[in-house]
């Protein structure tokens, strides 16, 4: 049952705008969880991700355990590799890295996901990725061995956008990359939101709430925070 995907299309088809805090797995404590989902309790956030380029897996479950404690917004998985699985988590944005040729990233991984998902009872939602060119290295472009897609031809990302949604992904996710020097460009969001009609999640760069704010109105269905969140857990103070 597609309860987690069904709810962004409507929030899509109701223009609600959705607000995903992305947790990076390698930079929080357990000791921190309480407090951090306190922060993101009285935040506008609706949805959580978990996940992060080079986490190894570890005490993944207990993170997610001990957020479900504390909050109950839908917690989705975020996962760079298939180590990245739990269980415990609402969900998976299960991701094929559009906008690189790396055969791992493709469709590798994914295969070797299946026996760790078949054995969860995780949501599971298609999700074609497109790294963005942010001005810097990020961590997506040094695991994936890919480059991004050049942030001046938004063009052929909104053309790599629609390639996504008719191989049948469920979601698009335009990536600057995590701590990026610079956010997806507004045009680019626009021209991508005009050519899907599937929901659009945005992230990487986006440092203030007005940043958020020209994201929603240039197309983006879901803003991620994540670097700004983890240097500031009073941004949305």
């Amino acid at each position: 049952m597609q309860m987690l995907h069904n709810q962004m299309v409507s929030a899509k088809k109701e223009n609600q705008k959705l607000l995903a805090i992305l947790i990076d797995p390698d930079k929080v404590m357990i000791t921190d969880i309480s407090l951090l989902a306190e922060k993101i309790n009285q935040s506008p956030a609706t949805h959580i991700f978990v996940g992060g380029s080079s986490f190894e897996g570890y005490h993944l479950d207990d993170i997610i355990v001990a957020l479900k404690q504390h909050t109950k917004l839908p917690i989705l998985l975020f996962p760079g590799n298939p180590s990245q699985i739990s269980g415990e988590a609402d969900g998976i944005l299960f991701l094929m890295l559009l906008s690189g040729r790396n055969p791992d990233y493709l469709v590798e991984h994914q295969i070797n996901a299946v026996p760790i998902l078949e054995k969860t009872q995780l949501e599971i939602i298609s999700t074609g990725y497109i790294l963005i060119e942010s001005g810097s290295e990020t961590a997506v472009e040094r695991v994936s061995q890919t480059k991004p897609l050049s942030r001046n031809n938004p063009e052929y990302i909104a053309q790599t956008a629609k390639a996504g949604e008719l191989i049948g992904n469920k979601l698009i996710y335009l990536e600057a990359g995590s701590g990026a020097a610079n956010a997806v460009p507004l045009e680019v969001i626009e021209m991508v939101s005009k050519s899907i009609a599937v929901p659009l999640i945005v992230g990487g760069g986006i440092r203030s709430k007005k940043q958020i704010d020209e994201a929603y109105a240039a197309g983006a269905d879901m803003v991620v925070i994540g670097t700004a969140f983890e240097n500031d857990i009073n941004f949305f103070d």
